[in-house]
């Protein structure tokens, strides 16, 4: 089921922000992975998705 992330409710710049977290989330948790795998590998793909789902709204906005 997908996560309600409240997106909708955000203005652009904190999009933006959140995004950017995410990604750097994403980025330290392969790192670590690659290292000693996590207890929750399945955290990598919710990252993503949110990821995804970001992107989405975002291309939204733009085309509206």
């Amino acid at each position: 089921m997908k996560n309600n992330l409240g997106l909708k409710e955000l203005s652009d710049k904190e999009l933006q922000e959140r995004l950017e977290a995410e990604q750097m989330q994403l980025v330290k948790m392969k790192i670590n992975h690659a290292v000693s795998p996590l207890e929750n590998p399945n955290l990598l793909r919710t990252t993503r998705k949110n990821i995804a789902r970001i992107n989405t709204e975002i291309s939204l906005r733009k085309k509206a």
